[in-house]
Order: structure tokens, then C-alpha cells, then sequence
């Protein structure tokens, strides 16, 4: 049997024009589905958008277009920065979607029948940015925007009725919210009486929305619309089969401003459909520049196109990756890209490329050495090489990314220390057959260095490997075939040179 790996991003509101923290969120996503496909599991791979709500509607209005026109409009520069960033989604949902319509309305029908909804009149204070009523410590605490008074009857879901049994299952499933200080932090917030979730709108104020089955009247609440897209996808109510292979998810992947939606409403909304919760739910941290979060307001996203475009798809998926430590917040400077761009890619890895196949072209006419008997230096790269693969394992299950990419460089520069202190061009004037072991150890090195890293930089590590002639090689040594003669080749990351 093998092992099924089922990761989602939170699905983006369609409003909001890509940048740098939408293009984090799904490359870890492919990153980890990558590693976890190499793996030999099964893996399913789930991003969107978030289609409905009063902000689509009033954008709509401002256009001149109806609320469907403008998401079909819209949601292609999502679909087309994915292709960019070399992203493999298994599917991509729009909460519009006809499958997802019928899940969200069965769905209310379901926690109305099991008596979970009610209807009540309700007067406070509602963001309109953020779609939802807020608490008068919440409107004080200055976070919130276009905020206004309403008193409107409304439909709830009864969330408080699964307080104890969310504060139980977060107890009992130490893995459920990561890293430890969000897990505090919810149940920080569970410390105090849950409301209940008001989960419609009425039509007379927004009719951009999914019609509750039980009121036509309303239609239903946008993030309780929204959350159920991650059953939806793999099957939820149309192909059992498929729902029982893929559910539970085994990690939704969210930014920390999302916490109380997915770590709260989320688990009880799951409780009541008498499903079993996610295995894992982790917030990451922001992207900062300035030490400021990136707003509209402030001025200050960066858009990853403009990066792709200046310095390609592999060097960005390799930055933020690398980067950022995960469930920390992580400051972004265009100085500190090419900075590690330089160092890592330019110096190190790319270099070691250039190194190892002028070399090979110089003393063996192009074409991969065969190794002789190796040395204790030979034994001890091996054996580095080796361990790589169940060190990277240990690291990607505890979602360290950016150490068990550093592992891998660790290796690379390795790699370029052993060719310096072997100096294999010096050997090969008094020994050829020892200098192309040198070379053979340290080309299998790359090699397989390219193998770990293909989840994050899939593009330049296929040129790398096709120019070994390792295409379809794995991380086991002495994969690599003496004789294959070596593809000619541009430098794989030419160094960026930084104007003063």
C-alpha cells in the first residue's frame, strides 16, 4: 500500500491580485507534494479561489459586469502565475463551480437537519472588509476596516456546542495545529465562552452567494462556503470512494491571519458533518518588507511575476523556500534574493556544475570518468551523500523545508572544498586514473544534490541532470554511468551583479 499525502492551500480570494505571499503558499505546497510524489506516495494536491462575497460583488458593480463575469475574468492570472511558477495542482477549484455549489448547499442542509442551525436576530459591529461580525475588542483593536452597525435577523451555526470537544482534540493531537505557538494561541482563544457562527447574509444587503437550501431568502456566509472547498475536491457527496482514499487531509497549509477561521470554524463545521478533522493544520508567518506586512494600502507587494521575469521561475521557488523558517514571519529585500541567489546558486551549486564538466571535457574528452579505488576524502563524500536522503526525510515530516534544503547545499559545498583540496587538475598531470575519481565523486555528488533538489527548482535541476545524462537516476550512488558523455551547457545561474 502506499502512503497518500493530501495538502490544500487556502483558496484565494479572487479579488486580490497574486503576489509574493499567494506564490509562497502554493509553491510549499508543490515543494512538499514534489518531495512526497519522489517519496513513492500518492499524492493529491488541492488550490483555488474564493469567488463569492459582498467585496466580489460591490468589485463587480464598479465594473459594470456581473459577479461571474468578473471572477472569469479575473481568475485566470491565478492559473497563469501557477504555470509560471511551475506549479503541479492535482485540481484547481472555484467556489462557483457547479460540484461546489451542490457540496455547500447539502452541506447546510445536513447541519440543519441535525439541528445545528437556528435563527436568531443579531446587532453589532461588521467588517466589511473582512466579511464578518466583529467583537468590540476586535473594532478597538484598530485591525479592521470599513466597519458599520448592523441589526439584521440571520441563520447560526450552533459553534459553540463543540467548544470542549475541539479543546479535547487539540489536547489529544499535539500535530493538529503547528508550530506550538499557534496551537497556544487557539487554545488561548478557547479559554473564553465560543459564540455561535452566524453563517448567512440577506439577500436584500448581498446576493452574491451560495442560496441557503432552508431560506431563500439568504445565502450563505462566504467562509462557510469557503472551508468546505477542501471536501469538495476530493470528492465530498459525489465519488465516496475517492473521499474515503483522500480524507482526511493530511496538512492544510494557511498564512497566520486565517488561524481562528480553519483552527475554530473549521474542526466544529467537521464535527457537525461527522467527519474526521485534518492530520495537520500549519499558519506560517508573513512576508514582510520593511518590517510591514504587504498591503494595497501600504504600497509595498512585490509581485512574483516581476521576479520571475527579472531572474527566473527556479531562483525564486529556491528563495522563498530557503528563506523563510516556517511559522515565522520573513522579510523580503530585492538585496537579499540576489544575495543568496549569488551565494548559493551562482558560487555554489551552478558553479560546481561548471567545475566538474570543464574539467571532465579537458582530461577525458567530455565523458563521465570511471572511479577507481576510493580514499578515506572518496568514503567520506560517499557516506555524506548516502545519508542525505533519510536526514532530508526526517526534516520535510517535521516541515522543515528550508533546513532539508540546506542540507543539500551543505553537500554542494562540500563538494567544491573536496575539488579544491584534491585538486584534481594538478593529479591528473602525474595520475589520470586518480583524478577521475576525483571527478566521478564529485559529479555524483551534484547529481544527486540535483535529485534532492528537484522538488524546489525543477526546471534547472532537469538541464543539470540531462546534462549528466542522469535524467531518470535516483539518489542511490553509483547511479551515474562512466562513459556518458556530457552535454555542452550555458552557465545554469549566472552571477547577478549588483550596481553600487
Amino acid at each position: 500500500m502506499k502512503n497518500k499525502f493530501y495538502v490544500t492551500t487556502p483558496i484565494y480570494y479572487v479579488n486580490d491580485k497574486p503576489h509574493i505571499g499567494h506564490a509562497y503558499t502554493t509553491i510549499l505546497a508543490d515543494v512538499l507534494a514534489r518531495f512526497h510524489r519522489a517519496s513513492g506516495d500518492d499524492v493529491f494536491f488541492l488550490t483555488g479561489l474564493d469567488e463569492h462575497g459582498q467585496k466580489v460583488q460591490q468589485a463587480a458593480e464598479a465594473r459594470q459586469m456581473t459577479s461571474q463575469a468578473h471572477c472569469d475574468d479575473l481568475a485566470p492570472r491565478f492559473l497563469h502565475l501557477w504555470e509560471k511558477l511551475e506549479i503541479q495542482h492535482d485540481d484547481f477549484i472555484r467556489t462557483t463551480q457547479p460540484r461546489h455549489v451542490r457540496v455547500v448547499q447539502e452541506t447546510l442542509q445536513k447541519v440543519y437537519d441535525a439541528g445545528d442551525v437556528y435563527e436568531d436576530e443579531y446587532e453589532g459591529w461588521y467588517s466589511v472588509s473582512e466579511e464578518r461580525f466583529i467583537t468590540a475588542t476586535e473594532k478597538e483593536s484598530g485591525e479592521f476596516r470599513d466597519i458599520k452597525q448592523l441589526k439584521e435577523k440571520n441563520w447560526f451555526f450552533r459553534m459553540s456546542k463543540y467548544q470542549q470537544r475541539l479543546i479535547d482534540h487539540i489536547n489529544d493531537n499535539p500535530e493538529f495545529i503547528q508550530p506550538v505557538h499557534r496551537r497556544n494561541e487557539v487554545l488561548g482563544f478557547l479559554r473564553q465562552p465560543l459564540g455561535d457562527l452566524c453563517i448567512s447574509r440577506p439577500k436584500s444587503r448581498m446576493s452574491w452567494g451560495i442560496e441557503l437550501p432552508f431560506d431563500t431568502e439568504y445565502v450563505t456566509y462566504v467562509w462557510f462556503d469557503a472551508l468546505l472547498n477542501y471536501v469538495t475536491g476530493p470528492g465530498y457527496l459525489a465519488d465516496e470512494t475517492l473521499f474515503q482514499k483522500w480524507w482526511p487531509a493530511s496538512i492544510h497549509l494557511i498564512g497566520k491571519d486565517i488561524l481562528t477561521t480553519h483552527s475554530v470554524y473549521w474542526p466544529t463545521m467537521l464535527f457537525s458533518l461527522g467527519l474526521p478533522l485534518p492530520k495537520t493544520i500549519f499558519a506560517h508567518g508573513w512576508w514582510l518588507t520593511g518590517d510591514a506586512k504587504m498591503s494595497k494600502s501600504l504600497g509595498n507587494i512585490v509581485n512574483p511575476l516581476d521576479l520571475i521575469d527579472e531572474y527566473g521561475v527556479d531562483p525564486v521557488r529556491y528563495y522563498l523556500m530557503r528563506e523563510m523558517v516556517l511559522g515565522q514571519d520573513s522579510n523580503f529585500t530585492e538585496a537579499s534574493f540576489i544575495k543568496r541567489y549569488n551565494s548559493d546558486l551562482a558560487n555554489d551549486f551552478g558553479n560546481l556544475l561548471n567545475r566538474v564538466s570543464g574539467l571532465i571535457g579537458k582530461y577525458f574528452d567530455g565523458c563521465v570518468p570511471a572511479p577507481q579505488e576510493e580514499t578515506p576524502a572518496e568514503q567520506e563524500v560517499r557516506q555524506c551523500a548516502e545519508s542525505l536522503d533519510g536526514r532530508k526525510h526526517e526534516l520535510i515530516q517535521e516541515l522543515k523545508v528550508h533546513e532539508a534544503i540546506e542540507e543539500t547545499l551543505a553537500l554542494v559545498r562540500k563538494m567544491n572544498k573536496y575539488l579544491e583540496s584534491q585538486a584534481p587538475w594538478k593529479v591528473a598531470k602525474e595520475d589520470l586514473g586518480r583524478a577521475g575519481t576525483i571527478l566521478y565523486t564529485a559529479c555524483e555528488a551534484l547529481r544527486i544534490s540535483a535529485v534532492h533538489l528537484e522538488p524546489v527548482m525543477p526546471a534547472k535541476t532537469k538541464i543539470l541532470l540531462e546534462v549528466l545524462g542522469a535524467e531518470t537516476t535516483g539518489v542511490k550512488w553509483g547511479e551515474l554511468q562512466s562513459g556518458t558523455k556530457l552535454k555542452a551547457h550555458e552557465a545554469l545561474f549566472p552571477r547577478v551583479e549588483i550596481e553600487k
